[in-house]
């Protein structure tokens, strides 16, 4: 590692976490608060410009570390764009359906760039070029990915913590890929991440907000194509799945929920993995940690991935999703809170 590159780290960090104080007092003067309501679980109005700090804590750290050229460039443009779009979000409450352009600009950025999925691996045969679906792919990727941090952003350190461990296990894969360059970058973001989390974990001073969330999100989805694009194994294909895991299970599961309660999909409601372990009595603090445990966990089966033969690697991957599946079922992820205390009342009686 080059001195640039641990200058660039500790600035990275520096930058945020000394610049916090500034930035909590800017959230006051233009009004990007969090006022409580009845999905939330704080209870007071709070500052939520924190993403401000990690997106120049990034941008700063990448022009000092990396040579910002092809996809590296459509990373920062597109950062900028997503960053702004969430900042204004969180002062002027924008509709959904703008929100949802500013990320189809910001993953169309990426895309000229470079930052595209080209291929699948054919098990049986070689290498699948996508063709004419590796753009719409790869839009569905970075846009889907980018809902699902801003999805689980909903207690104190989580969208946080859960982004710096996927972060972290991206960069030591792509160091196993041999992709130095997009390691790097993955761990400046760990470093930006770590300097906010000491203000945002329970009890927190402020949040990340709509910006910062939509930035940790973008940043993962392309540096997960950017780390697995010259690699033709089939398992490279699912560790960016692995390492995302919380956030696009809990995502997908919150589609399927919705949809067997005969919900509109893009309602919002308090069934995802965090409420669910909060309405088992855990207090805020225990379920992030518990949150961190499994994305600690699917990290360590992505880098393991990553060492491991194709047949072997199926075997974990099935496994792997089996305990998925009867986890979430177990918790209620699938049926929501209503239908689960149904359910249990309707065993009590039985039992009784």
């Amino acid at each position: 590692m080059s001195y640039l590159s641990i200058i660039a780290l500790i600035a990275a960090f520096g930058i945020v976490y000394f610049s916090m104080p500034l930035v909590i007092k800017l959230a006051y003067i233009i009004g990007a608060i969090d006022k409580p309501d009845k999905r939330k679980v704080h209870n007071g109005s709070m500052p939520r410009l924190g993403g401000l700090a990690i997106f120049m804590a990034f941008i700063i750290a990448s022009f000092i570390a990396l040579e910002i050229e092809g996809p590296f460039r459509g990373l920062i443009v597109g950062a900028c764009i997503i960053f702004i779009i969430g900042m204004l979000d969180d002062v002027y409450q924008l509709s959904a359906w703008i929100k949802l352009i500013g990320q189809v600009i910001a993953a169309g950025v990426a895309i000229y760039f470079g930052i595209i999925v080209h291929f699948v691996t054919n098990p049986f045969d070689g290498i699948l070029s996508l063709g004419l679906l590796s753009i719409p792919l790869t839009f569905l990727w970075i846009v889907g990915v980018t809902n699902a941090i801003n999805l689980i952003d909903g207690l104190d350190g989580l969208a946080g913590g859960v982004s710096a461990i996927a972060a972290a296990t991206m960069g030591i894969v792509a160091m196993v890929q041999g992709q130095s360059e997009v390691a790097l970058a993955a761990f400046l973001l760990v470093a930006a991440i770590a300097g906010f989390l000491p203000h945002n974990f329970y009890p927190a001073k402020t949040f990340m907000g709509d910006g910062g969330s939509n930035l940790l999100g973008f940043i993962l989805a392309c540096l997960a194509i950017m780390g697995t694009a010259k690699s033709a194994a089939l398992i490279s294909l699912f560790i960016p799945i692995i390492i995302l895991g919380i956030p696009i299970f809990d995502t997908f599961f919150a589609i399927i929920r919705r949809i067997n309660n005969k919900a509109p999909i893009f309602k919002p409601d308090k069934d995802h993995l965090h409420h669910r372990l909060l309405a088992l009595g855990m207090s805020q603090r225990r379920s992030v940690l518990i949150i961190y445990l499994l994305s600690s966990f699917f990290g360590i089966v992505a880098i393991t991935l990553s060492f491991t033969t194709s047949p072997k690697a199926m075997l974990i991957l099935a496994l792997l999703l089996l305990f998925i599946v009867m986890g979430a079922d177990r918790i209620g992820m699938f049926t929501g809170s209503h239908e689960l205390e149904q359910q249990r009342t309707a065993e009590s009686g039985l039992k009784g």
